[in-house]
């Protein structure tokens, strides 16, 4: 088998893992993704000493019965975004070189990982909530989330990318697009909120911004930490 038959068979195989686990997310009940709410439910107990008790149907209900972390919550969509973006950093770096087939369940546990650390910190965060007399809280609702996911997207990509090339982090933002309007405009269900443009402004806006100031820091850190010569002084 050639090389990129085995590379056109991964990229397959990533995509349809995206494609099937979206769908069953769309339809999950919160009994069906207590795989995912019971560890990021017990983070954040630990981090806000505050106590949940699941309710079927319903989602991890808080002692005061204020907050639920309920299906909505769960942090589905980002970690299908963190997974294919891990896989397709490294489909892309490696060209049309061999990737072990193992990659691929290795980069699932990874943005797992990182779903549930991200996750529990947007979780708290909404516990914990601000104001800003500029923006409404569906507003500021919306900025916090693009903040918390996209952020912790672009420090995944940091972390596992050893290239200093700034157009690299073009890919993470391009997946995010993708994940966050592509899907939406393809399958129209745009035409049915109201707020899919003013969403789409933030969405747009936002992690451009956050890619340019992590793309330019990483490549400010680079110029300053110049390779080191073997040459004796």
């Amino acid at each position: 088998m050639s090389r990129r038959t085995i590379w056109g068979a991964q990229l397959t195989s990533v995509l349809l893992c995206a494609l099937g686990l979206k769908f069953y997310y769309s339809t999950a009940t919160p009994d069906e993704l207590r795989w995912i709410l019971a560890p990021t439910t017990l983070l954040v107990e630990l981090l806000s000493s505050k106590s949940f008790e699941f309710e079927s149907l319903t989602g991890y209900m808080s002692s005061d019965r204020m907050f639920v972390i309920a299906a909505p919550c769960a942090g589905v969509n980002f970690l299908i975004t963190s997974f294919v973006l891990l896989n397709l950093r490294r489909l892309w770096r490696d060209g049309l070189q061999t990737v072990r087939w193992r990659y691929i369940p290795v980069a699932a546990v990874l943005a797992y990982a990182a779903t549930l650390v991200a996750n529990t910190m947007r979780i708290w965060i909404a516990l914990h909530p601000v104001k800003v007399s500029w923006l409404t809280a569906n507003q500021l609702h919306r900025l916090e989330g693009i903040l918390v996911y996209f952020g912790f997207l672009l420090l995944l990509f940091m972390l596992t990318e050893r290239s200093y090339s700034i157009k690299r982090f073009l890919l993470p933002l391009l997946i995010y697009y993708a994940m966050t309007l592509g899907i939406p405009l393809a399958s129209g269900n745009w035409q049915q909120s109201a707020t899919f443009w003013e969403h789409s402004a933030f969405v747009l806006v936002l992690p451009l911004i956050l890619t340019g100031l992590a793309g330019l820091t990483r490549f400010a850190g680079y110029l300053g930490h110049p390779a080191k010569s073997c040459n004796p002084v």
